[in-house]
């Protein structure tokens, strides 16, 4: 497993990461298969969050005796400098530890700072005083607010999504924590599931030596696929970039990346995956995704009130009323042609 030094933290980590998303889903037996077979073959970061309901704790259960040994992540949504506080002692007790590696404020609105009126980085300052963190880091799906937080010299840390989907003007802020010295944590390296190459996305982002990936897995086979690319990694080739030309041409521009911060819609639409349902229908198995339930929640598209909720929350930002009307009418296109066949 190679490893690296991440940045200003000091810290020697392996350059394939855990995301500890997935693993909320699945039965804790497996979880914890899953976690010590990674750490059994060389994988030290793990990422994970307090709101990622029994993550942390199954991080804890499963490699609380080689916590030593390991660099564990995990943030807190800016609620108040006092939930911050109880959040981090509630980790530290999910996670059976007594300290947090890299702790991050999970995609604030703005970049907390010292003595600002919310309170958010100096709770944080008092916590690394008192042991309980090591490194502040942050997370964002704003470019903008991503830029701030590296110049403002007050992270140790970035965590941004990053992907061979990402614009020109995305691959800047890798150069830039680079120039800072600032580490890189990479999510959605699959864009949430749109990406299908692994191997292509893997090459991809090997390519940047202070970016370390952490791929959200939920079954053994996927871990095993990445570990197989840590022990013969694949080359990034004419024959890989012209795959991921190809994937560009399909998929770049402006698509939703499933990021969840629309939701919840008030109208009750399943925005996240209903404005990139046509790319699921060609990149997942179709069959999920043409049931009555999934047509019944494309016609739920109808009861949008235009209430600016999804556009205001999107990052990126999208015209998100505007994409699902275009996904809702090419799904029942496509859907029609599927079932008439």
């Amino acid at each position: 497993m190679q490893q690296t030094v991440f940045g200003k933290t000091g810290l020697t980590v392996s350059r394939t990461g855990f995301g500890c998303i997935p693993i909320q889903r699945i039965p804790f037996g497996e979880s914890t298969a899953m976690l010590k077979h990674a750490y059994d073959h060389g994988v030290t970061l793990y990422d994970t969050a307090n709101s990622y309901t029994t993550s942390e704790e199954r991080l804890g259960i499963a490699l609380h005796d080689v916590r030593h040994n390991i660099v564990i992540c995990t943030k807190s949504s800016p609620l108040s400098a006092e939930k911050i506080t109880a959040n981090i002692d509630n980790s530290l007790k999910m996670l059976k530890t007594d300290y947090i590696d890299i702790f991050q404020v999970h995609n604030p609105p703005f970049v907390p700072r010292p003595d600002g009126e919310d309170g958010i980085y100096n709770c944080l300052l008092k916590a690394k005083a008192q042991g309980k963190i090591r490194h502040i880091g942050i997370t964002s799906h704003s470019k903008d607010r991503a830029k701030e937080s590296i110049l403002s010299g007050l992270y140790d840390t970035l965590q941004y999504p990053l992907s061979y989907l990402s614009s020109d003007d995305e691959l800047l802020l890798v150069d830039l924590c680079r120039e800072h010295n600032i580490g890189y944590l990479a999510m959605k390296g699959l864009c949430g599931g749109l990406i299908t190459n692994a191997k292509a996305a893997f090459a991809y982002l090997r390519q940047f030596t202070n970016v370390v990936p952490i791929w959200g897995m939920q079954k053994m086979s996927e871990l095993e696929e990445f570990l197989s690319y840590e022990n013969d990694p694949p080359p990034f080739d004419n024959v890989m970039q012209s795959a991921i030309e190809a994937d560009k041409k399909e998929l770049g521009g402006n698509f939703c990346r499933c990021c969840g911060y629309c939701l919840p819609c008030p109208a009750g639409i399943p925005i996240n995956n209903a404005a990139r349902i046509t790319f699921l229908l060609g990149r997942a198995v179709k069959e999920h995704f043409i049931t009555q339930e999934w047509q019944d929640n494309m016609r739920s598209i109808d009861n949008c009130t235009n209430c600016g909720h999804c556009t205001k929350h999107c990052p990126f930002p999208l015209d998100v009323p505007a994409l699902l009307k275009q996904q809702q009418r090419e799904y029942f296109r496509i859907v029609e042609n599927i079932l008439r066949k």
